[in-house]
């Protein structure tokens, strides 16, 4: 094969070379330079970051090493790494942002994505367990998932997936000019609070103002591509962040969760009423904490019964369509311990029951239908 064929076939090759942040081909990104094979079959590739010191500089070096030593004929890889100039960035960033005004609302009226905001009357109710769990369920059925962690108090989710070191602390997302690129863990473009803070001990005592602003940056400044689904892990009650929310994405879909006990109907109950105060529409109700399952398969309900199937049957009330009861979770140890090593159920026992009602709720929402109306579709007739 000719040399210059070869080089070719290189950079043919290196278009299966995603950006573990960005996720699209490094070739689309304009990341990679000048490549040349000798006479020997020794390939030289030049790679361009798109910033100093990039998280995820090991990994495209070493994806490209492969992607080009798998190449029929290549005997030997080099990999030049250099950093993209400014220019170069803020062609990428224009690249990405695809004619969308800097710092604009990617999750307005006209987008496609389908917007899941999870609520609780109250916390301790595995809300944002589930959540990831949701999060990565829906990934693993091959849609784009983003996940804004809104409980900017209470914020857990980066690790629930494993995205915290040792001491507890989250990594900070990679800026590229103004844009903030989220990490991603099991699949699912993450940002949380967590990951602005320099401890995993640290509070974040911020009233009303600064809550709004905060979730309005994430939901602006922070690239997350095009997503199937968005999810909003919410903090618990109907505070500013869910009244928020309501004003930032009106057209966002509400998912309550709660507990099987009676008494806990009347304040799951509450976080729905202010869903719809707000424009939104409510879809579905998780019960979370139901039976336990014995080894003999009977079923031990340390937390009562009843409880999802009635916020469901409460919100229905008056309603044109009705609220129904997605799941009832089960309790379950391996749920409990993969939210404490950062290790999703869904993915590590899809088979314990928790994990299977969890998967269930991902596969109906998966397969729901977009409403397309009065949404922009960018199409004109001549």
């Amino acid at each position: 094969m000719p040399e210059t064929a070869l080089a070719g076939a290189v950079r043919s090759a290196l278009a299966s070379v995603l950006d573990p942040e960005i996720r699209k081909p490094i070739t689309e990104l304009d990341m990679v330079g000048d490549v040349a094979v000798d006479e020997d079959g020794r390939a030289s590739v030049a790679i361009k970051l798109t910033i100093v010191g990039c998280p995820a500089a090991d990994a495209i070096e070493r994806d490209v090493r492969t992607a080009t030593a798998a190449v029929p004929g290549v005997s030997g890889v080099a990999v030049d790494v250099t950093v993209m100039t400014p220019a170069e960035r803020r062609a990428l960033t224009e690249t990405l942002r695809a004619g969308r005004p800097a710092r604009g609302q990617q999750f307005g009226p006209d987008s496609l994505t389908r917007v899941y905001a999870v609520t609780s009357g109250k916390g301790g109710v595995g809300k944002s367990t589930l959540t990831a769990n949701l999060a990565v369920a829906l990934a693993e059925r091959g849609l784009r998932v983003g996940i804004v962690d809104a409980d900017v108090h209470g914020f857990s989710i980066p690790g629930i997936l494993g995205l915290t070191d040792a001491d507890g602390v989250a990594p900070r997302p990679t800026r590229v000019d103004d844009m903030i690129l989220p990490p991603v863990a099991y699949g699912v473009k993450v940002v949380s609070i967590g990951m602005f803070v320099d401890s995993a001990s640290a509070a974040v005592a911020w009233r009303g103002p600064m809550l709004h602003r905060t979730i309005q940056q994430f939901l602006s400044d922070v690239f997350f591509g095009d997503l199937d689904v968005l999810l909003l892990d919410l903090p618990p009650g109907t505070g500013d962040v869910a009244i928020s929310v309501g004003q930032l994405l009106p057209g966002a879909e509400v998912l309550v969760v709660t507990t099987p006990q009676p008494a806990a109907a009347d304040v799951a109950e509450r976080s729905g009423v202010v869903a719809r105060q707000t424009g939104q529409k409510v879809i579905g109700v998780i019960e979370n904490m139901a039976g336990l399952v014995q080894p003999d398969g009977s079923v031990l309900d340390l937390f009562g019964s009843g409880g999802g199937a009635e916020v469901a049957r409460r919100l229905s009330a008056g309603q044109d369509e009705e609220v129904p009861l997605l799941a009832s979770v089960p309790l379950s140890i391996p749920l409990r311990a993969g939210g404490d090593a950062g290790a999703p159920i869904v993915v590590t026992d899809p088979a314990d029951p928790a994990a299977a009602a969890i998967r269930a709720v991902a596969e109906r929402l998966s397969i729901r239908p977009r409403g397309l109306t009065g949404r922009k579709l960018g199409l004109s007739l001549r």
